[in-house]
């Protein structure tokens, strides 16, 4: 006899005191799970931005099709040459100049999310347009509990110009909710943490402040809920419920110990956020691990994350390149400077293999996250050197898209084609976006 265990909702959560835990998506969520595939599991959407541009000799592949060979920029993606789609060719013809003063960056960056001109202004009279994820989230509405996660490595800048007549508004960040108002990145990964697993109302100041000074775990208020849910699943759900647990508390762990180390506390005079790992690597990767787990819950469908802000000045000494990231993207075509660059670049890579990969080892149904999501990474430059808007440094990889290739288009296509087609492969039945031309082909097919 088989013994059919009932089903429980795909919004069940875990609930203890001041705090809320969503659940990654468990067999016991659908009737028939057994039955369940790719259609009927979220389609979802993640950006990862890296800023100043690419040395492009580095990174382009020099054949197209199936039978290209990575580049020394690509290396790191390897391992998932099978779920790539490297697209060449694209440009955002919104970021020229149209008589406004030269600034490239205060223009390319706001354009590569929206396919619009931004207007130049150093005042609070920004204007640009709603970005390809906020379009996603809008059409998903109340789906998630949050609409949408924006997250980075630096934090916002302050209010003024960035670059030459453009506000710190447009390099910021990516995310557009309105043609007015941009969304702000998320740089703290206690922030993050909070906002996945606190609840805003019931979880106040003073009560936040205390569960810190007792060194309380989240999870020790949802222990004994997850245990009462735990013995109505099956042996798989407990499993993957474990393993969700045990990813939370070692997140948790680490975002502990970014806030005691002896870094944090010397330069606690200066306010700096707390939570903030000192290493940058470790903080990249806590952050990617933090949005791949609202992923896994379904806390949010729709992520953006910048592993630097634009005009970002960071140094890397920690891969040999004490020099300044921004700097060094105006190389001249100094062959060391280039060199350097090309290394910075291939160091960005290797986070996003790492995101591709903590993407391909979460379970999602019967699949993995990968499976189900569009996942694309790019640059607001080719050529930082030139400003080049034209040529633009972009791969896809996830289950809606055909991997394993290098997509060459006609130079001079918008990459608001390739929003406007991402769109419609998420279930979003737009017919423009930016300034689209049309949707772009070959994003499915050889």
């Amino acid at each position: 006899m088989i013994v059919r265990r009932p089903s429980i909702s795909r919004r069940t959560v875990l609930r203890g005191l001041g705090t809320t835990m969503a659940l990654p998506f468990l067999e016991a969520m659908m009737p028939n799970a057994r039955a369940a595939d790719v259609a009927q599991r979220p389609k979802r959407l993640q950006v990862f931005y890296t800023p100043n541009g690419m040395t492009m000799a580095e990174y382009r592949p020099a054949a197209t099709g199936t039978g290209f060979a990575l580049p020394p920029t690509l290396v790191p993606l390897e391992p998932h040459r099978k779920d790539i789609l490297v697209v060449s060719g694209l440009g955002h013809p919104q970021a020229a100049a149209f008589g406004d003063r030269p600034a490239g960056h205060g223009r390319s960056c706001p354009a590569f999310l929206t396919g619009t001109h931004a207007k130049q202004t150093e005042g609070p009279d920004i204007r640009c347009g709603i970005s390809m994820d906020q379009v996603f989230a809008a059409h998903l509405a109340d789906a998630t509990q949050i609409p949408s996660f924006e997250l980075g490595i630096d934090q916002a800048s302050l209010l003024g110009s960035c670059d030459i007549n453009y506000s710190c508004a447009y390099t910021n960040g990516i995310s557009w909710l309105t043609p007015t108002v941009p969304l702000p990145v998320t740089a703290n990964p206690r922030d993050v943490f909070e906002r996945l697993f606190g609840d805003g109302e019931a979880l106040d100041e003073k009560t936040r402040l205390a569960q810190l000074r007792r060194q309380s775990s989240i999870l020790d208020f949802v222990r004994e809920d997850a245990a009462r849910l735990s013995g109505a699943l099956g042996m798989e759900d407990r499993h993957k419920l474990d393993e969700y647990l045990d990813a939370t508390r070692a997140i948790e762990k680490r975002i502990q110990r970014a806030q005691t180390s002896p870094a944090a506390a010397q330069v606690a005079t200066m306010q700096a956020p707390a939570g903030i790992p000192d290493d940058f690597a470790e903080h990249v990767k806590l952050m990617i691990d933090l949005q791949v787990m609202a992923l896994q819950a379904d806390m949010t469908r729709v992520g953006t994350f910048m592993i630097g802000r634009e005009i970002s000045n960071r140094t890397y000494p920690e891969i040999g390149v004490p020099d300044s990231h921004h700097m060094l993207s105006h190389h001249g075509n100094s062959p060391d400077k280039i060199a350097k660059l090309a290394v910075i670049n291939r160091y960005h890579m290797q986070f996003f293999a790492y995101m591709l990969q903590r993407l391909k080892d979460t379970r999602d149904g019967e699949g993995t996250l990968l499976d189900t999501m569009l996942v694309m990474r790019g640059s607001a430059f080719g050529d930082s050197n030139d400003h080049d808007f034209m040529d633009l440094p972009v791969i896809l990889a996830g289950g809606l898209v055909k991997g394993g290739r290098h997509l060459q288009v006609a130079k001079g296509t918008s990459m608001s084609d390739l929003m406007l087609s991402g769109l419609n492969l998420l279930g979003v039945p737009a017919t423009r976006f930016g300034d689209s031309s049309g949707p772009l082909k070959g994003l499915t097919d050889a």
